[in-house]
């Protein structure tokens, strides 16, 4: 190689940060340190959503319009608040510990330490467009799995060169050693993102999944939902851990009939529950050969097509499905299973004050407020907060290990 080729080599930082990561940062800070900031951050969002992508365990979402829709605006968003909150908390902690960075230096390390994610996120990008088309030529391509372990290598070497980068050229701008660069990268994003997580995770959402077919057809097997914490105000069991703080509801906010909710089970606060509120305080509930009565009177339900899915051993089943409507208004779909089964015909409850009678839309498979020696009623309280969207869906395969995404069921608001 000549002079000529070696300087411009070297005068691109997309090449020789890899190599020559604290040099190259120096270079970028003294020409100008907002460059590609903005750019960088947006596709460093984008490497985190391959990351969950990985861990859902399907890299064929990749090749899915909607899914890169939502996934590009929320990757955008994500990166550049990543970017600027963690850059004002590392030149917070930085200066405590005596270095001399600005904010607008520190964005630019986190900034250009995504390069190597980056480079994870468009080889995934040509994995999936290579096996689309293989798939479309009709070609035999490897199995979903191998793309996945693939995928899940690079992530794992781009994600560790993009940390090692990011620690050499912080301590470059702070003026750091070894031991201080860590306690400022530690201080400034690891603990700072894990607070932000926290915070979001109590006050304002919060994730949970499907394991069981209690609420089918609303919810599936495999479903992961987003449950708004702020719906019905805050209690013990919003916190981590729910800690005895205090007792009562901060906030509070009562639930309303057809409301899917997430709560602690009363007779185990260990375990979450997800059902549909039926009955307010001071109801009277019962089931009738199958029919919910609330105060006496039969809720509105009119027989819809079966109900048809496959479990994770391959097996069809159908069952029964129907549209019940409560008295205000809410509608959705039950399913009976069984007829005459031991659920569908129960003594009369009355509902507690500050108490909700919940049940399963899969009515003859559910442990709810039939059940009293198991949950009974729920307390206001237990309740963590209202179940809203869909946020991701995959069906397992027993025995293979594998999974099928189920895109259409994505963004699917709940009711």
């Amino acid at each position: 190689m000549n002079a000529s080729a070696e300087s411009a080599v070297e005068s691109s930082p997309w090449l020789s940060i890899w190599m020559h990561p604290c040099s190259t940062i120096e270079r970028i800070l003294s020409d100008n340190p907002r460059r590609h900031i903005l750019l960088l951050a947006s596709l460093g969002g984008g490497s985190a959503v391959i990351a969950f992508l990985i861990d859902a365990g399907s890299t064929a979402a990749l090749l899915d319009g909607r899914i890169v829709v939502v996934t590009t605006i929320a990757a955008v968003v994500v990166g550049v608040l990543n970017v600027y909150i963690c850059g004002f908390f590392l030149n917070w902690s930085g200066r405590l510990l005596g270095g001399h960075a600005s904010p607008v230096q520190l964005r630019a390390v986190l900034a250009w330490g995504f390069v190597p994610t980056i480079l994870c996120l468009a080889i995934c990008f040509l994995i999936g467009t290579g096996l689309w088309l293989l798939d479309a030529s009709g070609v035999t391509r490897p199995s979903s799995a191998a793309a996945d372990y693939s995928v899940a290598i690079i992530a794992a070497v781009t994600g560790a060169w993009s940390s090692v980068m990011t620690l050499l050229m912080l301590g470059r701008v702070q003026g750091f050693g070894f031991w201080r660069t860590i306690v400022n990268y530690l201080a400034g994003t690891i603990l700072i993102a894990a607070l932000v997580a926290l915070m979001i995770r109590t006050f304002l959402f919060q994730p949970f999944n499907i394991p069981s077919v209690s609420m089918m057809p609303t919810l599936l097997v495999g479903d992961y939902v987003f449950v708004s914490k702020y719906s019905y105000g805050y209690s013990r069991y919003s916190l981590p851990f729910s800690p005895p703080l205090f007792s009562g509801r901060i906030f509070a906010s009562e639930p309303q009939r057809g409301d899917l909710v997430v709560f602690r089970n009363p007779k185990n606060s260990s375990t979450d529950y997800i059902k549909r509120v039926v009955g307010l305080p001071n109801d009277r509930i019962q089931m009738i050969d199958g029919v919910l009565n609330i105060n006496g009177t039969p809720v509105k339900r009119e027989r819809v097509e079966d109900f048809a899915w496959t479990d994770e051993n391959g097996q069809v089943s159908r069952a029964n499905r129907w549209r019940e409507t409560l008295p205000n208004g809410v509608s959705y779909a039950t399913l009976d299973i069984q007829n005459n089964g031991f659920l569908d015909n129960t003594p009369e409850f009355t509902v507690p004050p500050a108490h909700y009678f919940v049940l399963g839309d899969n009515l003859d498979n559910s442990v709810d407020s039939r059940l009293m020696d198991q949950l009974g009623t729920v307390p206001l309280e237990n309740l963590i907060g209202r179940v809203f969207i869909i946020y991701f869906s995959k069906q397992q395969t027993a025995g293979a290990g594998l999974s099928t995404v189920r895109f259409e069921r994505i963004g699917m608001a709940v009711r």
